[in-house]
C-alpha cells in the first residue's frame, strides 16, 4: 500500500471528489497541506487577501455551477474564526463548501498554545459537521464523509480542522482505490405527488412558488415543463430567481416585503392554492403569515423533513429532493393532460400577465445626482440575458431585485438569509472563477463595497475580470430607511469631505483612487446619460485587461426604496409609479393602461 502524509491523502481525495479550485490564505499551521497542494498539482489555488473573503469566494464558486463544491483554506486560530461568516452564509442558503483549517499540534491543544482555538466547536452550529481530526489514519475517512454530507439531503458546508502533526504523519493510502460514498436524497412517492396534483387541479387560481432548492437540485427545466404542462403561473423566490426567464408567459413575478414586484404581490394575493417546491417560506418573502396564508391551500415540498411545518403548517407536506419530486410531477401532469383531465388555466395565467403590464415602478429619472432606479434601467440595457448578477444586501440589492431582469438559473447569485456586508466582491470573484468566459456583474452599495474591497487585488493578481456596479450615496441606506420607524438618522451617515479629493464634495471615500491603487479599473458616473456608455466601456476594459472594473454611480443622498415592514398587501412605494411606457422603458412588458 502506498504511503504518504495525511495532508497529501487529503489533497488526493479533493481531486477525486471533483475539486479543481480552492481559495485561501496559507499560514504556519496549514503549511503542510499547502506543500501537498503544490506537490500533487491539479487544484488551482487563488490567494485571498482576507480569509473571510476566501470563504465567500468558495460560496460564489459553488453557487455558479451545478456540481461545484468550493473549498476555502486557512491556518489555525483567527483564520478559522474569520471563515465562520462564510460558513453561516453557506448553511443558511444550503450551499456546500468545504472549509479546511490548520491547527496547533494535538499535544498542546489543551495548553492555550499560540493560535489554538476549538474551531470545530465554534463552527458546529453553522455547518453540517465540524471535526478536529486527532488521528492521521482518520483523515481519508473524515474527508470522504465530508463530501458525502455536503451532497446528501439538504446541502451545506463542512469544516475539517487538521492539527499540524496530523497533517505531517505518514499513513497508508492508495488514491486509486478511493471511491466517493453514494449520495442519498429523499424522494417523493407517486402517491404523494398524485395527491398534490389532485389538490392543485381542484383549485381555481393556483401558483407555484419555486425556491432555491430547485436550482440546487439542477431541476429548473423540470419546473418549467411542469408549469407549462399545467399552465400554472410561477412565483420565483429570491433564491429561485432565474428558474424560468423573467419574460416567460407564466412568470408571475416575485413576492415579498422588499425584493418583490408590484405585480408579483398582487398576483399572489389573488391566488387560492400554493405549491411550494424547494423554498423555506422566508419571512422577507411571506411577511405577516395571516395575510400570506389567508384563503389559500398550501402544499410544501422540501428536501429537509424538519423544514416542513417550521414556519406554518401546510395542508400537505412532502419530504423530497426537488428533482425527484418534479420528475414525478411532470410524469403525472403528462398523463392527466393526455387524458384531458387538467383544468384550462389560460384565463388565470393571462390575468397575471395583465398585472405585469400595469403594476410597474418608475425607473426613468433624469435627476442629478442620480436616482438609483435609473442605474438599474441602464443596467438592463447594457447587460443581456447571459449576465450573472452577484449581490448581497442593502437598498442596492432590494432595488436591483425589483428592477433588474434575470433569465437563467444561477444568474442571480445572492446570499439570501445571512446577508453579510462585504460578501459581494469575493463572491463575484468566485463566480468569475467558475465561469471565466461569462459576463459577471456585481452590485453593491458603498458600505458593502468598503467591507472587503481589498479582495479586488485578488482579481488583479489572478486576472479575474468582472464588472462591479457601485451605487454610492455615502449612507447606510437600508438602515437609514429602517431608522425612520424610530424617528432617527443616527450613525448611518458616511459623509465627509475628503481632503485629497475635494471634487467629491461630501461623498467621502474616493473609490476610483482606491480601486486603481488595488490594480483594477474604475469609472465614475455623475450624469444619467453617462451610465450606458460607462457600462459598455467597463465591459471592454474587463475583456482587455482581465481585471475587475468598477463603475461608480454617484447617487442622491437619500432614496427610499419600496418595501413593507409588515405584510405583502401594504407595500409603501415612496416614489412615483409608472403611468406611461416612458416611465419604465426596460420593463419586461410595456406598460399598458391600468
Amino acid at each position: 500500500m502506498p504511503r504518504m502524509t495525511a495532508a497529501r491523502a487529503a489533497v488526493e481525495i479533493l481531486k477525486r471528489e471533483g475539486v479543481s479550485n480552492a481559495f485561501g490564505v496559507p499560514g504556519a499551521a496549514i503549511n503542510p497541506f499547502y506543500a501537498a497542494l503544490k506537490a500533487s498539482g491539479g487544484v488551482h489555488h487563488t490567494l485571498a487577501r482576507h480569509v473571510e473573503g476566501a470563504s465567500h469566494m468558495a460560496e460564489g464558486y459553488t453557487r455558479a455551477k451545478a456540481g461545484n463544491i468550493g473549498v476555502c483554506i486557512g491556518t489555525s486560530g483567527p483564520a478559522g474564526t474569520d471563515m465562520i461568516t462564510g460558513l453561516y452564509s453557506a448553511i443558511a442558503d444550503s450551499i456546500p463548501i468545504l472549509c479546511i483549517t490548520g491547527q496547533a499540534p494535538t499535544a498542546v491543544l489543551h495548553k492555550e498554545d499560540f493560535q489554538a482555538v476549538d474551531i470545530s466547536s465554534i463552527a458546529k452550529p453553522v455547518t453540517k459537521a465540524a471535526t478536529t481530526v486527532l488521528e492521521a489514519a482518520q483523515v481519508p475517512g473524515v474527508f470522504q464523509q465530508a463530501f458525502h454530507l455536503m451532497r446528501t439531503g439538504r446541502p451545506g458546508p463542512v469544516l475539517i480542522d487538521l492539527p499540524i502533526d496530523v497533517q505531517l504523519t505518514e499513513i497508508e493510502f492508495d488514491p486509486e482505490l478511493y471511491e466517493p460514498i453514494p449520495v442519498h436524497k429523499p424522494a417523493a412517492s407517486r402517491k404523494q405527488i398524485e395527491r398534490a396534483v389532485q389538490m392543485l387541479n381542484a383549485s381555481e387560481r393556483p401558483v407555484l412558488v419555486a425556491g432555491g432548492g430547485i436550482i440546487n437540485a439542477d431541476a429548473s427545466e423540470l419546473l418549467v415543463e411542469f408549469a407549462e404542462l399545467t399552465g400554472v403561473p410561477v412565483i420565483p423566490t429570491l433564491m429561485g430567481w432565474g428558474i424560468l426567464p423573467d419574460d416567460h408567459e407564466l412568470n408571475a413575478g416575485m413576492v415579498g416585503l422588499q425584493t418583490s414586484h408590484r405585480y408579483g404581490n398582487a398576483n399572489f394575493l389573488e391566488s387560492d392554492f400554493v405549491l411550494g417546491i424547494g423554498n423555506r417560506w422566508a419571512n422577507r418573502h411571506t411577511g405577516k403569515l395571516d395575510v400570506y396564508t389567508q384563503g389559500r391551500t398550501f402544499v410544501h415540498v422540501d428536501i429537509e423533513p424538519t423544514q416542513i411545518g417550521k414556519i406554518f403548517a401546510p395542508d400537505l407536506g412532502i419530504a423530497s429532493d426537488a428533482k425527484a419530486a418534479l420528475e414525478l410531477f411532470v410524469e403525472v401532469a403528462r398523463e392527466l393532460k393526455a387524458a384531458g383531465k387538467l383544468k384550462d388555466r389560460s384565463a388565470w395565467a393571462a390575468s397575471t400577465q395583465e398585472r405585469k403590464a400595469t403594476l410597474q415602478r418608475k425607473t426613468h429619472f433624469d435627476n442629478v445626482p442620480l436616482k438609483p432606479q435609473r442605474v438599474y434601467e441602464e443596467m438592463n440595457r447594457a447587460f443581456g440575458p447571459e449576465t450573472r448578477y452577484v449581490t448581497t444586501i442593502g437598498l442596492s440589492q432590494i432595488a436591483g431585485a425589483q428592477m433588474l431582469h434575470v433569465y437563467k438559473p444561477r444568474h442571480w447569485i445572492n446570499c439570501g438569509q445571512a446577508g453579510p456586508l462585504g460578501w459581494t466582491i469575493p463572491a463575484a470573484l468566485g463566480v468569475a472563477t467558475a465561469d471565466p468566459e461569462g459576463t459577471v456583474v456585481a452590485l453593491s452599495g458603498d458600505y458593502d463595497f468598503q467591507f472587503m474591497l481589498e479582495e479586488l487585488a485578488v482579481g488583479a493578481q489572478h486576472r479575474i475580470p468582472y464588472v462591479h456596479v457601485l451605487v454610492n450615496n455615502s449612507y447606510l441606506g437600508l438602515i437609514r430607511q429602517a431608522q425612520r420607524n424610530f424617528d432617527i438618522d443616527f450613525q448611518v451617515n458616511l459623509e465627509f469631505e475628503n481632503l485629497n479629493s475635494p471634487e467629491l464634495g461630501v461623498y467621502g471615500v474616493d473609490h476610483v483612487k482606491v480601486v486603481e491603487g488595488l490594480g483594477c479599473k474604475a469609472i465614475r458616473v455623475t450624469e444619467p446619460d453617462q451610465l450606458l456608455p460607462a457600462f459598455e466601456e467597463a465591459k471592454k476594459l474587463a475583456a482587455e485587461f482581465r481585471v475587475p472594473v468598477v463603475v461608480e454611480a454617484i447617487l442622491e443622498r437619500v432614496t427610499n426604496i419600496a418595501m413593507s415592514g409588515t405584510d405583502i398587501a401594504s407595500v409603501n412605494e415612496f416614489e412615483d409609479l409608472a403611468t406611461d411606457p416612458s416611465h419604465a422603458p426596460t420593463a419586461i412588458r410595456p406598460l399598458a393602461a391600468s
